[in-house]
């Protein structure tokens, strides 16, 4: 699917969210990359294959004071 010359992870790779961003759609959430993974502003994603991921954020840095 990318055709980069330094080709984008896969979507089936650990880091395919540092694939490139070909379409961004701030309005409603979300991004499409150049892999075919659609990313959520919340972090949460879609993979091509209708696989989805849950939102995997760190936890706020007030709660890691505690």
């Amino acid at each position: 699917m990318c055709q980069h010359l330094i080709a984008c992870p896969p979507a089936d790779a650990t880091d395919r969210e540092a694939a490139r961003i070909i379409a961004t759609f701030q309005e409603q959430g979300w991004s499409l990359l150049c892999n075919g993974v659609i990313v959520f502003e919340d972090t949460g994603e879609l993979l091509p294959d209708g696989t989805t991921i849950e939102p995997h954020r760190g936890p706020a840095v007030h709660a890691l004071a505690a």
